[in-house]
């Protein structure tokens, strides 16, 4: 490790799941202190159908899935795609540049061999022995050329527009060169805590409107060019020359072109835009995903917090925007971040619309800094942890969404083209489209043994918290499938279109990932303290452990191996938490072998197919760390921790380079702990000053895979 340990006192209290109040705060507006904001009553389907009958449909999918990945390398091919570039983040550079997208050479057996550090509380980045650490970039670091030095006693927003944002959340990094030398790092920055970057703060009230547009300019999103330091895994940002493809993404000047069904309808036009199809910034930007056609998408996931004035919006507007958390009664606080200040449109009783504006997936084109980033409708409006995509075996190209609220939605999209593969112009121009025209589904998971869930994690007789599901259709190009709401309605308030089709109540859906080996798909649930607790709903077999404060994982394996299948199987193969609590499960693996592990969040895969898991707010006492695990074969459920952040940080990313050499993670609000400040920080990381957010890269120190 380059950076010396160093121990200090815990300042906060924790609320939800391990987090520190202050994160609460300032992450997504204390959403857990405010009513659910899902009050449907959804009949759900497996307390319907008989368990037999479901229990029969999870045999036969099982069948033909065990079938399908029996042919190994070939039948996963033909699982991730039509060709082999459907497995790769393309590159419009260079046609198929080596060693990022997919498997090459020099990757590793797939074995994790390397030792689980201990959970811990330090306050540093700790890794396993044979490994090393350094910081790529941290906030207030130059992006573009002529960015002033950082000093945050004479920051403005022009300076922050042209540095490093804040809060760094997802990581991608795609390749600008068949020999792997240079790259582009691309990077979300979610949101700002005015209590760790403003010397004196005092309350956000107090606060001066060009301070105010200093935390708008620090949100948004950063494309960085970034350089291999010699023959290892360690990266760094290109110093000098033009820097062509830098670029920040911000909250206060980027425009966004509105794509899509939703896209000028009514529900989105604004008096500054009276067409509906042009919107200032993206907000509290989480996950994301790199794109088989080399671009990035980022979801605008608590965008709530923003707005004020929900009680002076119309009568008949406030159920929905009470559906996405925005608050319309004027007895309860709203808006802690005051940036109707700084700008009025953030004022709902003036602008009610703008709200609608916010909680897309964005799609930013990294290679062309020129280029407007597009909000994507026909991928539905709600709180997007992200969106990843396959290329399914028909050519068309499926992203995975989850919706981070507590008994919220998980989310299928299917474009309408086909995906083509390679680099040229056309192929490019056609693959930017993909995205804006599809099929919307909303997932329903049917249980096998009902009767059996008591909420304590308990199995069922039949060994397994497993089931059957299928994607309820919500619309398809412009034509809905949901009474009484038009395509623009379904896609503009998708939560309300889920609760009247009776999709599955979630335990915090966030990021969904497809295996690009196997086409199986992944999803991080991170907690839910309110399952079974009061009138709530009850522990199931998909969510099956009452005050789930650990979270879990499901698997999801299309039916056919087919990525845009309308039917799927289920299992919960991780029921997270300390081992030695019987609630958990580690897919059958011996838990006296695996590390604990608490409210998973961001998951990724590395070119052998492992499973790695960062996460969000441990709730067992520790800093969020990185794990992995095999996800098939006899070390399935082995999980094993790889790495912890510094004191009050979330792991963030991860990214693992497609050839296995470098592991990418962001370090986000270090030292968000309840009375920081930056003349008195919680965390000196990395600097040994005051906390910076930050992205870190991780590498053998022999210059072998990571993890093998």
């Amino acid at each position: 490790m380059s950076d010396r340990p160093r121990l200090l006192p815990l300042l906060g209290a924790t609320r939800h799941g391990g987090r520190d109040a202050m994160t609460c705060l300032y992450r997504c507006g204390n959403a857990c202190d405010h009513p659910v904001p899902n009050t449907s009553d959804n009949t759900y389907f497996g307390d319907v159908v008989s368990a037999e009958v479901t229990r029969r449909g999870v045999v036969r999918a099982g069948a033909v899935g065990a079938l399908v990945l029996g042919f190994g390398g070939a039948a996963a091919g033909a699982l991730a795609g039509a060709a082999p570039a459907a497995a790769a983040p393309g590159t419009p550079v260079v046609p198929e540049a080596a060693g990022f997208g997919r498997p090459g050479r020099g990757v590793g057996s797939g074995a994790l061999t390397f030792t689980p550090i201990p959970p811990n509380k330090l306050d540093t980045l700790v890794v396993p022995n044979g490994y090393d650490h350094s910081v790529v970039i941290r906030w207030g670091d130059p992006v573009l050329p002529g960015a002033p030095e950082f000093d945050p006693h004479e920051q403005t927003a022009a300076r922050q527009a042209r540095q490093f944002g804040y809060n760094n959340d997802f990581v991608g990094v795609l390749p600008l060169d068949k020999q792997g030398r240079r790259a582009l790092l691309v990077v979300n920055h979610e949101y700002t805590n005015e209590d760790l970057m403003f010397p004196g703060f005092t309350s956000q009230d107090a606060l001066t409107v060009e301070q105010l547009r200093v935390a708008m300019a620090a949100h948004g999103m950063s494309v960085v060019e970034l350089e291999r330091v010699g023959g290892t895994g360690q990266w760094r940002p290109v110093g000098k020359g033009r820097l062509p493809y830098n670029r920040r993404v911000t909250a206060l000047s980027t425009k966004f072109e509105l794509t899509g069904p939703a896209a000028g309808s009514a529900w989105l036009r604004t008096a500054a835009d009276p067409k509906g199809r042009t919107v200032i910034g993206t907000l509290n930007n989480c996950a994301g995903g790199v794109t088989p056609w080399g671009t990035v998408l980022s979801g605008e996931e608590n965008f709530n917090q923003y707005f004020v004035g929900g009680d002076g919006a119309p009568a008949e507007l406030k159920p929905k925007l009470a559906r996405y958390g925005i608050t319309t009664d004027a007895r309860y606080p709203s808006g802690s971040r005051k940036w109707e200040r700084a700008d009025e449109r953030f004022d709902l009783a003036k602008h009610p619309n703008e709200a609608h504006r916010f909680g897309w997936i964005v799609e930013i084109d990294p290679f062309d800094p020129e280029s407007r980033p597009r909000k994507h409708t026909a991928l539905g409006r709600f709180k997007h942890e992200g969106a990843n995509v396959i290329i399914a075996k028909s050519g068309h190209a499926v992203a995975y969404m989850g919706d981070d609220e507590r008994f919220d939605y998980l989310y299928k999209f299917v474009s309408d083209k086909k995906f083509m593969p390679g680099n040229s112009w056309v192929a490019r121009k056609h693959n930017l489209t993909l995205l804006e025209s599809g099929t919307l589904y909303v997932a329903e998971l049917y249980q096998t043994s009902a009767g059996e869930i008591d909420g304590s994690g308990k199995l069922p007789s039949d060994g397994a918290f497993n089931g059957r599901g299928r994607w309820i259709k919500l619309v398809s190009g412009n034509r809905s499938y949901v009474d009484g709401m038009t395509a623009a309605d379904v896609l503009t308030f998708t939560r309300l279109a889920g609760d009247k089709v009776g999709a599955t109540k979630m335990d915090r859906p966030e990021d969904v990932e497809p295996s690009q080996l196997t086409g199986k798909v992944y999803v991080a649930l991170t907690n839910n303290t309110n399952r079974g607790v009061g009138s709530n709903p009850k522990a199931d077999e998909a969510n099956p452990r009452t005050a789930n404060k650990h979270g879990h994982l499901l698997e999801l394996v299309e039916d056919r191996g087919d990525n845009s299948a309308e039917t799927f199987v289920w299992s919960v193969p991780i029921v997270a938490g300390d081992p030695t609590d019987p609630s958990t499960y580690f897919a059958g693996y011996d838990k006296t072998r695996v590390s604990p592990i608490s409210c998973p969040d961001n998951v990724a895969f590395d070119a052998t197919g492992n499973l790695w898991i960062s996460t969000d707010g441990n709730a067992l006492g520790s800093n969020d760390g990185l794990f992995a695990t095999a996800v098939e074969g006899p070390e399935r459920g082995h999980l094993k921790q790889f790495l912890t952040v510094p004191l009050g940080a979330e792991a963030c990313g991860p990214f693992i380079t497609g050839d296995n050499r470098s592991v990418f993670v962001a370090v986000q609000h270090p030292g968000e702990i309840t009375g920081a400040s930056l003349e008195k920080p919680a965390s000196t990381w990395p600097d040994g000053d005051f906390a910076k957010p930050g992205v870190v890269v991780t590498w053998r120190l022999d210059g072998g895979p990571v993890g093998s």
